[in-house]
C-alpha cells in the first residue's frame, strides 16, 4: 500500500500559512459582531434570515481554518461534522444552525480568535523586528526609521549595537516557529475537530444520502442502458428479422432482390455489433480490464478531440469499481472542459498518497465551473460520493479551472497483463 511520505514544510512555507490563518483568525474578529447582532435579533423574527447568513459564513470560514491547518502538515483537513441544511424554510434551516454542536465549537473558535492571533503575532513579531533592525543597521530604508532613531548609523560600533539584537530577534522568531505552530494546530484541533457523536451522526447523514444518489444513479443507468438497447441493437436485430424474412419469401423468384436484402442484413447486423461494442464500453471499458486507469486514461486523451497532457504515478491498481467511477470521472471532467470551457489545453494528474487516490484535472480554460445540480460536475460528485469521496473545485473567471478528486481506497499489486503474460 503506497502513502504518501510526510514532509516538513520550510520556513517560508510555513510564515505564508501562518499570515493565512493570521488573515482568517482577523476575519473571524470582524465576523464576530455581525453574530452577536444576529444573535439579539433572533428574538424577533427578522432575525432569523441574518442567522442563516452569518451561519454560512461562519462555516466557510471555519472550513478553510481546517484546510489550512491541514496543509501546514501536509494531512487531510479536520473534518467539520456539519449537519446537512434543509434546502428549504428559513424556521428549519435557522433552527438546523442553532442547534448544531457544530456551530457551537465554531462559535467557541470565533471567540478564541485573539489568542489564535497572538499564538500567530509572537514569532512574526520577533522576526519581522529583527529583519527591521537588521536593515536599519544597513542603513535602509534612509530617512525615519521609527523606534531605532531618525539617523543611520555611521560606524561599525552602531551597527554592531543594531545587529545583534537583530540576529537575536530573528533567531528567536524562527526557533519559536515550528512550536507556535504546534501549540495553534493542537488549539484549534481541539476547538474545531467535531466530537465522537457528532461525527457518527454527520457520518451516517453523508451514507444515507449517498446511498439514495446511488441508488438513484443506478436506476439511471439501467434505464439508460435499456432505452440504448431498445432503440439501437435491438431495433436492428428486428429489422435484421424482417430483412431475412422477406429474403426467404423473394429468393426463389427473385434471387437479385433476395441478395440485395442479404447485403443490407449483413449492415444491419454490423451496426448491431458496433452499438452492443459501444453499450458495452459505456458500462465498463474493455482497455480499463485490460490496461488499467494508467493504459485507460492515456488512451483516452490520446482519442480526445482537445490535446491532453497525461500524467498518472500509481503503484499499483485500486479496485475494480473505484477504478471505474476515477476513469469515468475524467472522462466526464474532459467533456465538460471540451464543451464548456474554452480551452486550447487540458491536464489530467493521477497520483496515490494517504490511502486516497488524488485526481486533479486543469484546464486554460474561462473559468465559472460549477457543480449546480443537474450539471456533469455534479454528476462526478454523486459518482464518487457512493466511495465516500471528495470533489474541489477552483475555477476563478478568467481561468483556469482546477478540479481535484479525492477517493479513499487501498492499490493492489498491479495486475498481469496480456503482454507480459505471453513473455
Amino acid at each position: 500500500m503506497a502513502t504518501a511520505p510526510h514532509h516538513r514544510a520550510g520556513p517560508l512555507t510555513t510564515f505564508a500559512h501562518l499570515f493565512l490563518l493570521l488573515s482568517q483568525n482577523v476575519a473571524a474578529l470582524l465576523l464576530l459582531p455581525l453574530v452577536i447582532v444576529s444573535a439579539v435579533l433572533t428574538l424577533i423574527w427578522v432575525g432569523l434570515p441574518f442567522v442563516i447568513l452569518t451561519g454560512h459564513l461562519l462555516r466557510t470560514l471555519a472550513e478553510s481554518q481546517r484546510r489550512t491547518i491541514g496543509h501546514l502538515h501536509h494531512q487531510p483537513p479536520i473534518p467539520s461534522g456539519y449537519r446537512p441544511l434543509p434546502t428549504t424554510g428559513i424556521n428549519r434551516r435557522a433552527s438546523t444552525i442553532i442547534t448544531d454542536p457544530a456551530t457551537w465549537k465554531d462559535l467557541l473558535w470565533l471567540i478564541t480568535g485573539t489568542v489564535n492571533i497572538l499564538i500567530i503575532a509572537i514569532p512574526v513579531s520577533l522576526l519581522a523586528d529583527g529583519i527591521h533592525q537588521a536593515l536599519h543597521a544597513l542603513g535602509l530604508p534612509p530617512g525615519d526609521n521609527g523606534l531605532y532613531g531618525t539617523n543611520i548609523p555611521h560606524n561599525l560600533t552602531e551597527q554592531l549595537l543594531l545587529i545583534i539584537p537583530a540576529t537575536l530577534f530573528t533567531t528567536l522568531g524562527i526557533t519559536l516557529l515550528n512550536p507556535a505552530v504546534r501549540l495553534y494546530t493542537a488549539f484549534n484541533r481541539l476547538l474545531l475537530q467535531p466530537s465522537e457523536k457528532a461525527r457518527l451522526t454527520a457520518r451516517v447523514a453523508h451514507l444515507a444520502t449517498s446511498r439514495a444518489n446511488t441508488i438513484d444513479t443506478q436506476a439511471s443507468e439501467i434505464r439508460r442502458i435499456e432505452r440504448d438497447l431498445h432503440d439501437g441493437a435491438q431495433a436492428r436485430l428486428v429489422a435484421l428479422g424482417m430483412h431475412l424474412g422477406m429474403a426467404e419469401q423473394i429468393v426463389e423468384h427473385d434471387p437479385a432482390t433476395a441478395r440485395t436484402m442479404l447485403t443490407e442484413a449483413r449492415e444491419t447486423t454490423r451496426t448491431a455489433l458496433i452499438e452492443l461494442r459501444d453499450l458495452v464500453r459505456g458500462i465498463h471499458p474493455p482497455v480499463l480490464v485490460e490496461r488499467g486507469l494508467h493504459g485507460a486514461v492515456h488512451a483516452l486523451a490520446l482519442t480526445h478531440h482537445l490535446p491532453v497532457t497525461v500524467t498518472i504515478d500509481l503503484p499499483g491498481r485500486p479496485a475494480d469499481p473505484v477504478e471505474s467511477a476515477a476513469y469515468f470521472a475524467i472522462a466526464e471532467l474532459l467533456t465538460n472542459t471540451a464543451k464548456h470551457a474554452d480551452a486550447t489545453h487540458a491536464w489530467v494528474h493521477v497520483n496515490h498518497g494517504l490511502d486516497r487516490l488524488v485526481i486533479t484535472a486543469t484546464d486554460n480554460g474561462h473559468g465559472g465551473a460549477d457543480a449546480a445540480p443537474g450539471s456533469g460536475l455534479s454528476g462526478i460528485r454523486r459518482r464518487i460520493d457512493a466511495f465516500d469521496g471528495t470533489m474541489n473545485i477552483t475555477s476563478p473567471p478568467g481561468g483556469p479551472t482546477i478540479v481535484t478528486l479525492e477517493i479513499p481506497c487501498a492499490l493492489s499489486s498491479p495486475k498481469t497483463s496480456p503482454s507480459s503474460e505471453k513473455d
